[in-house]
């Protein structure tokens, strides 16, 4: 008798949760890394203190060649979609929408950011007990401030329209930036500065606060620029990927990832970048696998790329303002990327905000398992 592997059939996982995905990736994002570690034959137990002791790592010298490397492949890959959309702007036609008042809860966020900003980058004695807290006011009102200018230009916001799902992503955004504070432990890229000793609990709760606001800002930011059409103009008809994303397709990104995980912690410095490449491989290959179609890639076959556009766009907006508020803030974090720790703006080398264009569509695929359906026959 011959034996034969086969993939798992997803009637295996009939009544299994919708967001299945969400509960395997973090087993996945732990466990994988350790492993490299093993393999590597060091000791685990540095990896797994808590709360990490914030360090300086030394990153590899500056080298022009892979500097002009990344660069030329940023460039590659951005430059076709940004010439498709200037060429479709100049014949696209659009109906300006009906004027519409800025909701005053839009206002009043405006108002808390105003004031957020002046305490986060000033020195008031009277304020220092609070000086570290003020990254998460900046970011609440921000998420607020995206939303009501959707609801100023289309009359519709997430907070409003889809409020339980709005409320899910602050939970669900905290749960998935740590798994990238863990995967920085192997990785080194950033640390913070400017924070007190802490004991666990309160090093967990403090940090979770922030960390629960980036998914609502990125998505927030995405459905504010999907209302301008001529932000993606052209995309709707550009590229077809005519690739069936099938069950052995789910289970071959989900190898990859895995590989880019094992691989981050076994040789950080050349394969830091996979940091922010192999979560969106994994997140889709367990959606794939859980019977749940990746929603991001289902339109590609047609050639509409937006959605994925649009994501890239709020990644890199929500990483600039990261980035500036980062910038002048007591309780910051500071890079040490290999190869090309050069030309920065604000704390971060240029071409560490290349890291955001991936991050944003990682942001939309992971909020995907709380809304996206079963596939057919699944």
């Amino acid at each position: 008798m011959r034996a034969c592997f086969t993939f798992p059939s997803l009637m295996m996982l009939e009544g299994m949760p919708r967001f299945l995905p969400i509960l395997i990736y973090p087993v996945l994002l732990i466990a994988l890394p350790l492993l490299g570690i093993w393999l590597k034959g060091e000791p685990l137990a540095p990896y797994l203190d808590f709360p990490p002791h914030p360090r300086p790592l030394q990153p590899k010298p500056f080298s022009w060649w892979v500097f002009s490397a990344i660069a030329l492949f940023v460039y590659a890959c951005v430059a076709p979609f940004v010439a498709r959309v200037v060429r479709a702007r100049r014949t696209l036609v659009v109906e300006p929408p009906e004027a519409a008042r800025f909701p005053f809860w839009g206002w009043l966020a405006l108002i808390l950011l105003i004031l957020a900003w002046l305490l986060a980058w000033s020195r008031f004695a009277w304020f220092r007990p609070l000086q570290v807290h003020t990254f998460t006011p900046l970011w609440i009102a921000y998420i607020v401030i995206v939303n009501a200018l959707s609801m100023q230009r289309t009359g519709h916001c997430m907070l409003l329209d889809r409020t339980r799902f709005f409320f899910l992503l602050f939970p669900l955004s905290a749960l998935f930036w740590w798994g990238f504070e863990f995967l920085n432990r192997f990785a080194g890229n950033w640390y913070y500065a400017g924070i007190s000793e802490l004991g666990p609990l309160d090093y967990f709760l403090q940090a979770s606060l922030p960390f629960s606001t980036v998914l609502p800002a990125v998505l927030g930011t995405a459905e504010w620029l999907a209302a301008y059409p001529r932000i993606s103009a052209g995309l709707d008809r550009f590229w077809r990927i005519e690739v069936d994303f099938s069950l052995q397709h789910g289970w071959l990104a989900l190898l990859l990832g895995s590989l880019g995980l094992i691989g981050i912690a076994m040789y950080p410095a050349a394969l830091y970048p996979l940091l922010w490449l192999a979560p969106l491989c994994i997140i889709s290959g367990l959606q794939k696998i859980t019977g749940i179609e990746p929603l991001l890639f289902t339109t590609l076959a047609s050639g509409d790329w937006r959605r994925v556009w649009i994501m890239v766009l709020a990644g890199l907006i929500c990483g600039l303002f990261w980035e500036m508020w980062n910038s002048r803030s007591l309780a910051h974090w500071e890079y040490s990327v290999s190869y090309v720790q050069r030309f920065k703006l604000f704390a971060m080398p240029v071409l560490g905000y290349a890291g955001y264009i991936p991050f944003g569509v990682v942001c939309a695929a992971f909020a995907d398992c709380l809304v996206t359906k079963r596939a057919a026959g699944a």
